[in-house]
């Protein structure tokens, strides 16, 4: 039985089915409900109009957040098992791609660098969810709206009514039918209010769970590249004493690489001028990391020592007055 993989990263398809199913069940409810939902929707079919096509579009722009993972997940994939990347390069991963195209043997990253890729993939995806909670939020909005709207047409309505009301005629049957004819319009009113409210309330029950779903999808994604990228990770000891030592062992591993391009003729072509120019840029970083170590242990050493100084002054000063006090007693 082959062992399993515990770094590759697993494909979202239980979150694009589970979005499929839930639009399918949706629609067969509206389905049985048809008359219901196209007397609702005629009440102010521009309106309601503009909230369908909303849930509409938050609908597909749910999937397609899902979809757009397939490819960055095969990508890594493929590149963790060093088969072809493709010629479409990932676009939320393409920081991380950019960093990684010497190939997965050859790279390791310090935990900054890490976390800052993990970072600005993070924020890709934010950027993706606030859009369609944006659509959630202008759902709930666009009901309210009709709601509100209907409530006014409603209230002016009764009003123009009542004022139309001839009760001095003293015909019954005339006042009740100049009031059944006055109330067709708060009526409407009323059918406005309540079918944008159902439309926008509905349209953000199901762009909120489908939101849930893309989301859910996105965050196991971004965990399990993190927990692959922590495998490239060289974990720096920023403790004292133990930074330096690391940022001398990156400078060598640098230096070793370098003349390494240099022996393999890197100064021949332009494809190992690259190369050479990313040992070289590899080596500065080194040496960077190299004195930023040593000054802060050097800074260590300086306060280490200040305060060695304050307290063999302040020996000193107990000395003294001990001095003092024997001289005192021994005169007495």
């Amino acid at each position: 039985m082959a062992r399993k993989d515990p770094y590759k990263l697993s494909s979202p398809q239980v979150y694009l089915w589970r979005i499929v199913l839930f639009v399918i069940l949706a629609s067969f409810l509206v389905f049985i409900q048809f008359q219901t939902v196209t007397t609702a929707f005629m009440a102010n079919p521009v309106l309601n109009g503009l909230i369908v096509a909303v849930g509409v579009l938050g609908i597909a722009l749910s999937v397609a957040m899902v979809v757009r993972l397939f490819r960055e997940i095969a990508w890594v994939n493929r590149f963790r098992t060093g088969a072809p990347s493709g010629r479409r390069p990932p676009v939320l991963l393409a920081p991380m791609a950019t960093l990684l195209r010497d190939g997965v043997e050859e790279t390791v990253m310090s935990a900054v660098t890490m976390r800052s890729i993990l970072d600005t993939i993070g924020t890709r995806l934010d950027e993706q969810r606030d859009i369609l909670r944006y659509i959630v939020g202008l759902l709930v909005f666009l009901g309210l709206l009709g709601t509100f709207y209907g409530l006014l047409q409603t209230v002016g309505s009764v009003g123009a009514t009542i004022n139309s009301l001839d009760v001095t005629s003293g015909n019954t049957a005339v006042i009740f039918q100049n009031l059944k004819e006055g109330l067709q319009a708060p009526l409407v009113g009323m059918g406005t209010a309540f079918s944008s409210s159902l439309f926008g309330l509905t349209g953000s029950l199901i762009v909120g769970f489908l939101d849930l779903q893309a989301g859910q999808a996105q965050n196991r994604f971004y965990t399990e590249l993190e927990d692959w990228l922590s495998t490239l990770t060289d974990i720096v000891d920023d403790l004292e004493g133990g930074g330096a030592a690391q940022a001398a062992a990156d400078l060598h591993h640098a230096v070793d690489r370098l003349a390494k391009m240099l022996a393999e003729g890197g100064l021949g072509g332009a494809a190992p001028d690259r190369q050479t120019a990313k040992a070289l840029a590899a080596l500065a970083e080194g040496v960077q990391g190299l004195v930023k170590n040593t000054r802060r242990e050097q800074k260590v050493l300086i306060d280490w020592a200040e305060a060695q100084g304050a307290q063999n002054e302040r020996i000193e000063e107990l000395l003294v007055r001990l001095n003092r006090a024997l001289e005192h007693d021994e005169r007495a």
